[in-house]
Formats: structure tokens, sequence, C-alpha cells
């Protein structure tokens, strides 16, 4: 029987707290009470008092005080707040409450696609609910549930219930699903916390040797793995870390911790992290793996942006993360082809299509023979952008 000696709280509060709750929980040897005020009392208050009490008679909580403040919380709001204050309560990290169903219908069940697009990677903080809500109708081609640097140290495991309740609870349509949870052993407890959960792939932050990347890769088999490459030691290891294991389908970097780790300012022109970056793509492709650049972190500079990810480009990089919905469609148009590339791209497989139809080993355009690589690379030049098209 699970024991709710411990006082604690979970959640936001504040003035300017909107569409979240903040709770906290008293032991008591009294029956249960519920101390519950809620911005939308007059509508939603007493289904919402019935719910939460329902849950904890669930849980088997039968006495002690807690005490509700509702900004307007959404139902898996509320479930994911009640399931992180009755884990801390209790110091039980395994307690889980019952997801809301799913709004809008089903969810997509995770499918994992080694070679789909990640041009786009918009990361939404784990802890605040509101930027989940909405992250689909963005577009991007990812979206990054985040667990680490972007959640305070005091509300980790306020986040693990809400990325664990978002994921069960919100349609993200075609984003894929990626989380990146903590590092070494706290990385790990994320995991634990998400199983069964809907979603695709794993971060694993500031990943410096193959054996950290298996670590994930037991812990999660069924996840497709994306590390991050942040450190010196990282850089002069990643032909390692992009071998680790079948299940990594990109390699990317940080470069905030990147040039703290080397001592050095991180500039717009990027020269100091140059050969970290030229290191990344080169073990990234060595292994048949995607190559993924940082973050651009100026959100009103979009010819910056623009210049970044064509010198990304330049380099190999095939996508970018985003800090904010607005640099998705920039993001898109810059690693898209350009219709004269996408044209000889065509003409180039339709070659290909030709002299495989006449059983011949050699593709030419007119007098010009080309190369295997040019082929391939037409190949999934096409294929890419008639993924982003469908």
């Amino acid at each position: 029987m699970l024991n709710f000696s411990c006082s604690c709280e979970a959640g936001v509060r504040g003035e300017k707290v909107r569409g979240d709750v903040w709770m906290g929980f008293a032991p008591s040897e009294t029956a249960l009470k519920l101390d519950f005020s809620s911005k939308l009392d007059g509508m939603f208050g007493e289904t919402t008092r019935r719910m939460l009490l329902e849950l904890c008679a669930q849980i088997g909580l039968e006495t002690g005080i807690i005490s509700v403040e509702d900004k307007g919380a959404y139902p898996f709001v509320l479930r994911a707040r009640l399931e992180s204050l009755l884990r801390k309560a209790c110091g039980d990290a395994g307690l889980c409450i019952e997801a809301e169903a799913p709004l809008g219908g089903d969810l997509r069940k995770p499918q994992p696609e080694v070679d789909r697009l990640r041009r786009s990677r918009l990361y939404l903080p784990g802890n605040q609910s509101k930027y989940m809500l909405n992250a689909s109708l963005y577009q991007a081609d990812a979206v990054i549930l985040d667990l680490e640097d972007s959640v305070a140290p005091s509300a980790k495991q306020d986040a693990q219930s809400m990325v664990r309740h978002g994921l069960l609870s919100l349609d993200f349509a075609k984003c894929e699903r990626m989380v990146r949870i903590n590092q070494g052993t706290a990385g790990l407890d994320d995991l634990k916390s998400l199983q069964g959960t809907p979603f695709e792939l794993v971060l694993i932050p500031k990943v410096e040797s193959a054996e950290e990347v298996v670590a994930v890769a037991l812990a999660a088999p069924d996840k497709l793995l994306m590390p991050i490459i942040e450190s010196a030691r990282g850089v002069l290891n990643a032909d390692g870390i992009a071998g680790a294991h079948e299940n990594v389908v990109a390699l990317t970097l940080g470069l905030e911790d990147l040039t703290a780790d080397l001592g050095v300012l991180k500039t717009v022109a990027g020269r100091e992290t140059l050969f970290a970056r030229s290191m990344v793509v080169h073990a990234a492709k060595a292994h048949g793996l995607q190559a993924i650049d940082s973050v651009y972190g100026d959100v009103a500079d979009e010819q910056g942006l623009r210049e970044s990810i064509q010198e990304a480009k330049a380099l190999g990089f095939e996508g970018k993360g985003c800090v904010h919905p607005r640099q998705i469609q920039v993001v898109h148009e810059e690693f898209s082809p350009s219709d004269s590339e996408l044209l000889r791209a065509r003409k180039i497989v339709a070659a290909f299509e030709d002299a495989q139809a006449q059983g011949l080993g050699v593709v030419s355009m007119g007098s010009k023979m080309i190369d295997p690589p040019v082929v391939k690379r037409a190949l999934k030049l096409v294929h890419q952008y008639d993924q982003q098209q469908s």
C-alpha cells in the first residue's frame, strides 16, 4: 500500500498563469479533503472536483489535504499535475494516473521511419502544456518534447508527467514525435516514466561515447535514436557514436554547450565550430545517417537564419532545430531543392530507370555518363521532395 506522507507541490501558480494548475499536498490523518478554486468554477468546477477525487480513489489516497488553484487547465494537464503531485507525496516515481481519452480521436501508433524528412524539429518545453496544444498546426517535420535544458531542475518530475500525458492525449498530426531526455541515469529514468507512450525518437544529450548510446538503446529498444554532440570529447568520438547502434538515424549538435566547453564565444560567422560541424557531418555520412544542424537562436533575424541554413546545407546538413514556429517555413524553404535542382534530379532518375529497364549497367544522359553517386543523390532528392509533398 502506498504511503502518502510527504508535503509537496506540483505545477505552476501566479497571476499570469493561464491554462495550467498548481496543486499542493499536505499529509493528514483525517479523510481526504480537496481545497479547490478555479478560474472556470462556474462551468467546470464540479466536474473537475469529481474527476480529481475519483483519480485519488483509484490510486488509493484516502487521507490528506490537496489544494488546487486551477487557471483553466485542460483535463490532461490536471491529470499530469496530479500524477506528479502524488508521485512526490509517496516517493514512487512509477505511480501512474490513467490518461485522458485522446483529444480528437485515436492517436497514431508509433511509426519509426529511418529515412523520413527531418528538415525542421520544433523544441517544446516539456513542463509547459500550452506549447504542446497546437504544435502540429505549424507543420514541422518533428516536435521535440524537451525534458532537458528547457526544464528547471525543480520541475523535472512535473515535466515527465506532462510529457507522458501530452503524448497520450494530444494529436501531433504528421509530426515525428521526439523526446529529449536528460543525461545519464536521469535520462534512463525519463524513459522508464514514458513506457507505453506513443513517440518515435529519443534525442540523447551531451553524448561523449558509444556506450551512452547503447545504454539508451537497451532502455528503449523500439525507438529511433539521435545523439547530440555537445563537447570536444563528443566531437572527437563522433564516428564511434554514429556507429554505436543500428537504431541511430541521425547526429546533431548543441553549439551553446560546445562553445562553452571549448572556452570560446559563439559567433554568427561560426568559424569557432566549423571543425566540429564538419566532423559531425562526416561521421554521419560515413554511417549512412542524417546530419542535423544546431538551432539558430535569434528568432527575429530571418536573413541570418537563411544564411545559417545555406551554410549548413553546403556542409552537408539536412535539417535544423527550431526554437520558434516562425522559423519552420524558412527552414523548409531553404532545405527544399530549387526548381532547377529538382528538374535535373528527375531527368537523372528517368535515365536511371530507363537504363534498368534495358538491362544496362551504365546510366547516361545524352552523351554524358552519370556516375553512381550522382544517381544515388538524385534518387534521394526526388524521394524526399515527394515525401514533403505528400
